[in-house]
């Protein structure tokens, strides 16, 4: 792959066709970086505008069918709660059993189609996969970082939680295939953070590191040695349910408790409203201070006592993780050399307090922006991957056991958890019945001794064996987990070489069909979206300014003459006509024409305000 080269101070690029860039797929915000060629360091990219680098994991589906994505789209949050869709992440490879008991505080309406596949998302009266949403996310990222490279992205990382399973990895890759992009590698957030921070980049170097990860809706604590340039990840552990969005929960029940009111008492629009202050007073109370605000004519309070007592046992929690980490990697506290933070939630004074109290460190490394650090760390491996390094080497784990069910429900382990990706394991089995032909292979995900209590993963049939006594077929069950932590079985009898490999394709993902016909359709139909997207940006922009002229003139009325007034009005006038036709030419002419008109006024009143300021007063 050749190199991109990009001057952040000129912005000039030094084109390639071929760029891989790092996403940083997350909960409450996602980003998109590569690696500037000169100085070889990360960058996460903004818009074309230079404005805004974090795009929210936020989508409003409008009537027609078409989807806003980031801040555009949590603009709807209230306005359309049942069409806005936030923290989708959450959602990815969970069937409805496994989110029910969070139905209630989601504006939108989740699907209870059958608990064991995956959940769906009812939009107007469309039916979408976490996966077609995540999808969504990854196309506006892609779209981004075309406008501001000025070149096609076709390849990319992604990271997720090293907790994610095989279902959650699996649906991730799925949404960026159905992006348009090439996933060359799923990586942990945790490896990425740490990437990101340098750690590991002096090969003369050893080093523990333990990596506490608390974003928007996921937690993960890693636990990593990284020598010669080698990072190996000891352990990890985490929660994919447990995040800010929690914090922010919870400082929502604590309101509604305190005037004896339910979720389920609260309107979509409501809801979405209280979540949002409870977010504006958790913001609050972790920088400047008591937080006060009203919601249905009631105050609203919070100290930052309050909260902290709130989100205890959710911190409790993450430290449990900690614990559990820490045993597994077989390592003694005082052996942690560095912790490093990542995720916005980490903001948190009492978060950092708990945290340097559990590891006993007065610092914490945390000097890099938390919401960016993953994707700096993506990109990073994007150029690993495109060849530009060959000093670094990852190495991650895989977060849980996988094995398959065996007589009495029983989980037998193949490959245990926190096993070095890339892995290879097997092991031999053989029939219960005389005569047995076929053979019912189950693949499972989890740490529980009976497989009902496991996930199930996928399902075959090895069929053909010879009919032999029981217990004379040998049969090799052997499961190679990829990279990306992704997994394949394959199932051989030793005897008379009838064998069968798989794919493991989780019930919770897409199929191949499904992703390539909604491919074509996304190809088919970019034109169309791309025609959608311009008009309405344009019609957004146009409200906007409709909106400031009519504020302007209300404030300053007394110095417009009657002409002016009218001028401005019809101005005005044509350019909400033009919006209500829809057509993007006579829209931008209208826009223009206003500003051009209105532009002497504003610089009159800024005359106006300093000459008044000034009256009476000498300048020397």
């Amino acid at each position: 792959m050749a190199k991109i080269s990009i001057n952040l101070g000129s912005g000039t690029i030094e084109k390639s066709s071929d760029i891989v860039v790092g996403i940083d797929l997350g909960t409450t915000n996602s980003l998109i970086a590569v690696i500037d060629g000169e100085t070889k360091a990360p960058v996460a990219l903004s818009d074309s505008d230079n404005n805004h680098v974090i795009t929210p994991s936020v989508l409003y589906r409008h009537p027609d069918g078409h989807f806003l994505v980031g801040d555009a789209a949590k603009d709807m949050l209230v306005k359309h709660p049942e069409q806005t869709v936030y923290s989708v992440k959450r959602l990815l490879g969970k069937s409805f059993n496994d989110v029910s008991e969070f139905e209630a505080s989601y504006g939108y309406k989740i699907i209870d189609e059958d608990e064991d596949r995956l959940v769906k998302i009812k939009l107007e009266n469309q039916f979408y996969t976490p996966i077609e949403l995540s999808a969504e996310i990854l196309k506006e990222l892609k779209s981004k970082a075309e406008a501001k490279l000025k070149l096609e992205i076709s390849k990319a990382v992604i990271t997720v939680p090293a907790y994610f399973n095989d279902a959650q990895r699996q649906a991730t890759r799925d949404a960026g295939k159905l992006a348009g992009l090439e996933v060359l590698r799923i990586v942990n957030e945790p490896t990425a953070a740490s990437l990101a921070y340098g750690i590991g980049l002096d090969a003369d170097k050893e080093k523990v590191v333990a990596v506490y990860d608390l974003g928007g809706g996921t937690f993960d604590i890693s636990i990593l040695r990284i020598e010669d340039g080698i990072f190996e990840v000891l352990a990890t552990n985490g929660n994919t349910f447990l995040g800010g969005d929690d914090f922010d929960q919870a400082i929502m029940k604590h309101w509604l408790d305190g005037h004896e009111v339910k979720f389920s008492d609260l309107s979509k629009r409501e809801s979405q409203q209280l979540r949002l202050l409870a977010e504006e007073a958790k913001k609050k109370v972790c920088t400047t201070g008591p937080y006060v605000g009203s919601f249905r004519n009631t105050s609203l309070t919070l100290a930052e006592s309050e909260f902290n007592q709130l989100i205890e046992p959710l911190v409790d929690k993450t430290i449990d993780c900690c614990k559990n980490a820490l045993a597994d990697s077989g390592l003694e506290l005082n052996e942690i050399e560095e912790v490093v933070f990542v995720g916005g939630s980490t903001r948190v004074p009492f978060v950092v307090k708990t945290v340097s109290d559990y590891f006993a460190k007065s610092t914490i490394e945390n000097t890099l922006n938390p919401d960016e650090t993953v994707a700096l760390g993506a990109a990073i491996e994007a150029d690993i991957l495109a060849g530009n390094r060959r000093d670094l080497l990852l190495l991650d784990v895989t977060p849980l056991s996988l094995g398959i069910e065996t007589l009495g429900g029983l989980m037998d382990v193949i490959i245990p958890r926190n096993s070095r990706v890339p892995f290879k394991a097997g092991r031999n089995y053989t029939t219960s019945i005389d005569g047995q032909v076929n053979l019912k292979i189950s693949v499972y995900q989890g740490e529980r001794g009976k497989v009902s209590e496991n996930r199930k993963l996928a399902e075959f049939v090895l069929n053909g064996i010879p009919a032999m006594p029981a217990g004379i077929p040998k049969v090799e069950i052997a499961f190679i987990l990829d990279a990306d932590g992704i997994l394949k079985v394959r199932a051989k009898e030793l005897r008379s070489g009838v064998e069968q490999t798989i794919d493991v394709k989780p019930q919770y993902g897409l199929t191949d069909a499904e992703v390539e016909t909604m491919l074509k359709d996304s190809l088919s139909n970019a034109q169309k979206d791309m025609d959608y997207r311009v008009l309405h940006e344009a019609i957004n922009e146009s409200e906007y300014l409709i909106k400031s002229t009519e504020k302007f003139v209300a404030n300053n009325r007394l110095t417009l003459n009657d002409d002016e007034l009218g001028a401005i009005e019809k101005h005005v006038n044509t350019l909400t006509l033009a919006v209500a036709q829809k057509d993007k030419d006579q829209i931008q002419t209208a826009q223009d024409a206003l500003n051009e008109y209105t532009k002497p006024f504003a610089e009159r009143m800024m005359d106006n305000t300093i000459s008044t300021a000034l009256k009476g007063k000498s300048i020397e």
